[in-house]
Formats: C-alpha cells, structure tokens, sequence
C-alpha cells in the first residue's frame, strides 16, 4: 500500500461523495430531520389527555378530587352521565381514561379507574398518575402523616424527562442508518458506474481499495456524531456531563461494525435500491433489539442472546452514559471490547468478499 495511491482514492471518494447532491442531502438532511422529530415527539409521558369523570355521588370531596387531578396539568377532566356514556367516548378515542366515584363513594371510599388498554404503556403510565393524584388528595385531605417519609430522587436525570433519554439513543440511530447506508451502496455503485472493473485493472491492491472507500464514510459517520451532538446539547438542552473522548472512542468503534455490515451488503448487492433495501432489513432487527425503546432485561432469554451481537446495544450504554452520567473512557471497557470484536469480524468477512 503507498500513501500516493491512497491519497488519490480517498480524494475520489470525496469528490464523488461531495459532488453528488443526492449524497449531500442524505449526509446532512435525514440526521437533522430524525433528530427534531425524534426529540420532541419520542416520548412515553402522558401529557394534555382527556379522562372521562363519572360522578354519581357528587360530593364537595369529589369535586376537590376531580379539580386536584385537572390542577396537574396533565390531564382534561370531561363529566359523562354514565359509564355507559363514558365506555362510548372510551371506544371513540375521545378519552384515555374514566374516574368513577358511584354514589356510595362516601361509605365505601372506593374510586373505580378504568384505562384503554390498547396503548398497554400509556394505559400504565395515566393509571399510575391517576392512583398518585388520589393518595395525594387523600393524604392532604385526612392530614395522615405516615410513619415512614418517602424521599424520591432520580440521579443523572432529576425530572425524569424522556428526551434526555431518547436522544442519545437518536444521536447513535443517526450513525447507523447514514454509514451502514452509505457503505452498503460503495461497491455496488463503482459496479452500476462500470468503473469496478477499471479499479480492478489498476495498480489499487485490496485494502487500499477498502480503506479508500471507508474512510470517507467514516469521516461522515463522525460528522454527524458531532453535528447532532452539538444541536442536542445547544438546541434541545441534552446535557453532556462526560468525556468527549470517549464518545468519539466508542464512535470509532461502532462505525467498525456498520462500515463492515454496509461493504458485506454492498459486496451481495448488484444494484443501489438493492443494497438500500438490505440494509433497512438490518436495521430495524438491529434498532430494536438494542435497548433503544425496550429494556433488553423484558426480553425473552433467546433473544437477549440474540442481543449479545448488536453492536448498537454496547454503543448505546456508551453513548447515555456519556451524555447523562458523565461517564470517561475507562467505564465503558467492556462495551469497548465487544464493538472492536464485532467490528473485526464484519471487517474481516466484508474484506474476503471484495476481491
């Protein structure tokens, strides 16, 4: 390999890579679109629902019950006549939930809540707020004090806001879906061009032709690890309590494995839409198998082995621990390991294909 040979590649690949403006729009665009959408949209929180209110014992306390619920803020209190009424705008959609005080409620101090089960996770969450809403207003109403205090604190994110959690876990999504991409249409559109074969012919031996063609897609995984790291701290006020020295380390380390995935795919592939199409279908087992949305520990055993071989889990610890916990380079070790591990072995496979 000689540096001269490589300089000249690694500048075509950057001039083809700069030049085409599809190319352009795919590095910058799609990054800032996930980015502001995923960050004020990807949430579990329940905010501004309606609830339904069935009030047949129509009590003062009941009135203070329902008004210290829509005091919160969470939630838009509507009276129904009825459950019957109720289950009717439940089925509809126009209510999350029904509070139901019946008219014995001054006796039995029972308080029926009834939650639409069809969004399992939001159903939770208002069910949970709801009963929190109740004990409270039972507590302040009675004057009980309990004999234990409870003291809550959550460390790392003291308001418990989803979006701190989710855009870190966007910033590494972004990486994946742009190299992996990226990579997977490098061979394939030397070959479409009919320039694969005058490469062949050329004095280019293989890992220069491999390093040329990764690099560029490497500095651009970079790129955006930075640019959407920058607008996540200045635009959506994410927190970076960490080293950005490891961030960059584990970015390295994960772009080894989608760098390697993407030139397999492209190595299969004969055409562009062929190799994009390919690597969707890695994508999405990989975003979803990687803890981004679900705790891996809620998944059956099998597939929490499956699990073991998605470089975007151990990139993703790496990544939060980062942002939220301040973590440095020597926390993270393990996951270091097993990106560097799964990134030679893609690299490897990747290497024996291109010929």
């Amino acid at each position: 390999m000689t540096v001269i040979r490589l300089q000249a590649l690694l500048a075509k690949e950057f001039r083809q890579l700069l030049r085409d403006p599809r190319m352009r729009f795919f590095v910058i665009v799609p990054p800032l679109v996930q980015l502001v959408v995923f960050g004020f949209a990807a949430t579990f929180d329940v905010r501004a629902a309606d609830i339904g209110v069935v009030d047949t014992a129509r009590t003062q306390e009941t009135r203070e019950l329902v008004a210290a619920i829509a005091a919160g803020g969470r939630y838009r209190a509507g009276q129904y006549a009825d459950m019957r009424s109720a289950a009717v705008g439940m089925q509809r959609g126009d209510i999350r939930a029904i509070v139901h005080f019946d008219t014995d409620f001054e006796d039995e101090r029972a308080v029926q809540l009834v939650a639409d089960g069809s969004d399992s996770n939001s159903a939770q969450l208002v069910l949970g707020q709801l009963i929190g809403y109740i004990r409270e207003h039972e507590r302040i109403s009675t004057g009980f004090r309990p004999a234990v205090e409870l003291e809550e604190r959550a460390w790392y994110n003291p308001n418990l806001d989803d979006r701190q959690y989710f855009v870190p876990g966007i910033i590494a999504n972004v990486v994946l879906i742009a190299t992996l991409t990226l990579a997977a249409m490098t061979v394939v559109r030397e070959r479409e061009l009919g320039t694969l074969e005058r490469l062949m012919v050329t004095p280019i031996g293989r890992l220069e032709f491999l390093v040329g063609k990764l690099v560029p897609v490497a500095c651009v995984g970079l790129f955006d690890v930075v640019l959407v790291s920058a607008i996540a701290v200045f635009g959506l006020d994410v927190p970076f309590r960490g080293s950005f020295a490891a961030l960059m380390a584990g970015s390295v380390l994960f772009l080894m494995s989608t760098l390697g995935l993407g030139l397999l795919i492209s190595s299969y592939s004969t055409t562009q839409q062929q190799a994009v199409l390919l690597a969707v279908f890695f994508i999405m087992p990989a975003v979803l198998l990687s803890g981004f949305a679900f705790p891996i520990a809620n998944m059956p055993e099998t597939v929490q082995i499956v699990t073991y071989l998605d470089p975007l889990r151990y990139f993703l610890v790496v990544i939060r621990d980062v942002f939220l916990k301040g973590a440095g380079v020597g926390e993270h070790l393990r996951e270091y390991a097993m990106m560097a591990l799964l990134g030679g072995a893609a690299l490897g496979l990747s290497s024996l294909r291109v010929r």
